[in-house]
């Protein structure tokens, strides 16, 4: 445990600034300081130009030359101006990337986006929308002149092709996304949409905000490789050449953006393009159909390219940044490297922000309520198992030793500012009592039979369960070793394995695992209430192994899976009124119901969440906020307007 002194003893050497004020205890005074850190033109609709009277466009120099239209022509109808952060920018510059920050760096962009509270949803592409009466239409009208980047129109069509042609046919996607199901979408013309659901859907424009890349696609590009629209023989040659070995694999691989050879030829509404790849560099350039402006009528992005890296190794990633290599850097940032990241500022290269991540608990540890082995089953589904592991980490020491207290102990539950938080959501069973720990698994009849110091079945056969994660975004390994120990003291001889993100999501599946842990995010409003799958068995996924055939049931109204208790059958009833109550005041009672059922039942376990997240910008970068939110909730840096980043000019790289 040397390496715990070690970040102890590098903390006390650097001071670090950390923002609390970001989460306080009421949701009404979060977005009154919420508000105040941010213009108050992204708490709203945005106007456009017309409305602002902006009738002079400007288009980057890079621009002048590449035999394009005009901007005007370029640009829709009547584009939507965002207010930056800061200052109005300049136009020009490469920034420097690692690869796994090029989507923060330009956030997807569907029909809406994400307001800065963290709760409303904004038109986007959308110019308006509106839910009858019931929740079970949703009609959506179309910004007009809107393009793709290679210039195409972007219209209906390519939010019908998306769903009726890609999400609803069973050749593409066997299993139908649960928000979904009953669904249909027509058009009454090329502006407007007409989404229609069996149950009211009241919370879908969410989905349509935070991913919108399953909602929408350019359908003149991907029929090139649809059996509805091209000859099969045809597609067959053209996959065969990419490497791939069916039409479903490509698309599924182009939407995701997994791999960059396809996305040079792939149209996008993001404010960049991408236009070449090696394995070690890919370079974008700015989009020149982007649809939107600054206030002085200039056309976002500011920044004219990209070149993201790709970088192995963590610890390159971390020393690069350090030393002002890239200009914005937070996905592959550890907490535990604040220390070293924030004295590389005295070079004056870099700025370390501290913003927070979403993550209601950095660790949501998951026992498998359905494990064949009886034993296990019936163990796990004894709260006092759950509570005994609970109270018997010391998540104070957690937070001084990994985020230097800068955390918050709590369980699995949704963020402060959120409309369903309640205080004892996030404290329940929380304090650290190794003694009540050992009083609950002594009643279980859990003890310690041959004396080693670890507990048996009251049979004197062996109780070492495997716990198997995947170590991503959050520091999970070293979350872990202590956990492991915390519970190593009660008698629970835990073993902790790493595997990859595909073995997670197989063994997920089917129902092998003993244990494991995700990271909690789906915690704010733009998703808890949508897809409450944490406290709910509702969804299989690689990152909800505790309950795959109570989900599994669920899904497929009783023909699969096992049969839920009770309560867990209310749970699921309580959900399915809360992603469809057209009442807020009501949807805001089941949601509470649903968290304070977790509260008492524990269905996953937290550690330490709300916790530090460092944002490292050059000294170059500029209109970059300096408290956020960052996760995937909210896409990492949705609400704060990426395009509107931009490179001081005489700034130069070092």
């Amino acid at each position: 445990m040397k390496w715990l002194a070690l970040y102890r003893n590098t903390f006390l050497a650097v001071t670090i600034h950390i923002p609390s004020v970001l989460f306080v205890s009421t949701s009404c005074a979060e977005t009154v300081h919420a508000q105040s850190l941010y213009p108050e033109q992204w708490f709203t609709p945005a106007k456009t130009a017309s409305q602002l009277g902006i009738a002079d466009f400007k288009q980057s120099p890079l621009l002048n030359r590449q035999g394009l239209p005009p901007v005007d022509r370029r640009l829709p109808d009547d584009p939507i101006v965002i207010v930056p952060f800061d200052a109005i920018g300049h136009f020009g510059g490469t920034a420097r990337l690692i690869s796994e920050d090029v989507p923060m760096f330009m956030s997807p962009e569907g029909l809406f986006t994400i307001s800065p509270d963290h709760k409303t949803i904004l038109p986007n592409l959308a110019e308006s929308y509106a839910y009858s009466a019931d929740g079970r239409v949703l009609m959506v009208s179309l910004r007009r002149g809107l393009k793709w980047s290679d210039g195409q129109p972007l219209t209906a069509a390519d939010f019908l092709f998306a769903i009726n042609d890609l999400q609803l046919n069973k050749a593409f996607q066997p299993i139908t996304p649960p928000e979904l199901m009953g669904i249909t979408v027509h058009s009454l013309d090329q502006w407007t949409l007409v989404y229609q659901f069996l149950n009211a859907s009241p919370l879908f424009i969410n989905n349509l905000a935070q991913l919108p890349e399953r909602y929408m696609v350019p359908r003149h590009y991907f029929e090139q490789f649809h059996p509805a629209y091209t000859d099969e023989e045809v597609i067959a040659d053209r996959i065969e050449n990419m490497g791939f070995i069916n039409w479903q694999t490509f698309i599924s691989t182009a939407i995701l953006q997994r791999r960059n050879e396809e996305l040079i030829n792939q149209p996008t509404m993001r404010a960049f393009k991408p236009v070449s790849f090696t394995p070690t560099l890919t370079r974008y350039e700015r989009n020149p159909y982007y649809f939107k402006i600054d206030p002085s009528g200039q056309q976002l992005p500011y920044i004219d390219v990209i070149e993201a890296e790709n970088v192995g190794d963590t610890a390159v990633v971390v020393a690069k940044t350090s030393t002002g290599q890239f200009d914005f850097a937070g996905f592959r940032l550890p907490t535990q490297d604040i220390p070293l990241l924030k004295l590389g500022e005295e070079s004056g290269r870099i700025k370390v922000k501290i913003w927070r991540r979403l993550h209601g608990s950095d660790l949501a540890i998951q026992v498998n309520f359905n494990h064949p082995d009886p034993r296990l089953s019936t163990l796990f589904r004894d709260v006092r198992f759950r509570r005994a592991l609970s109270v018997a980490i010391d998540r104070d020491e957690m937070n001084d030793i990994i985020y230097f207290g800068r955390g918050t102990p709590r369980q699995v539950t949704v963020i402060p500012d959120s409309d369903y938080f309640e205080p004892e959501f996030a404290t329940a069973y929380t304090r650290y009592d190794i003694q009540a720990a050992k009083q609950l698994l002594d009643e279980i009849g859990l003890v310690d039979i041959d004396g080693d110091g670890m507990r048996e079945f009251s049979d004197g056969s062996k109780f070492v369960p495997t716990l198997e994660f995947v170590e991503t975004e959050t520091p999970k390994q070293m979350s872990m070793e202590l956990v492991s120990s915390y519970w190593n003291a009660v008698g629970i001889d835990v073993r902790v394995r790493l595997i990859d993100r595909g073995l997670q999501l197989a063994r997920a599946r089917s129902n092998e695992f003993v244990m494991t842990l995700w990271h909690a995010d789906r915690t704010t409003d733009v998703l808890f209430a949508g897809n409450p799958d944490f406290w709910v068995p509702r969804k299989i996924a690689g990152s909800l192994a505790m309950w795959s055939e109570w989900s599994r049931w669920y899904l497929t109204d009783g023909v699969m899976g096992e049969q839920p208790p009770a309560e867990i059958i209310e749970l699921q009833r309580i959900s399915d009124e809360l992603t469809t109550t057209m009442d807020p005041i009501r949807r805001v009672q089941l949601g509470k119901q649903i968290l304070a059922a977790n509260a008492q039942n524990l269905w996953t376990i937290g550690t330490v969440g709300l916790a530090p997240q460092p944002i490292v910008v050059s000294s170059r970068l500029k209109n970059v906020v300096d408290e956020g939110l960052w996760g995937w909730d909210i896409r990492g840096t949705m609400p704060y307007h990426p395009s509107t980043w931009y490179l001081e000019p005489g700034v130069t790289e070092r």
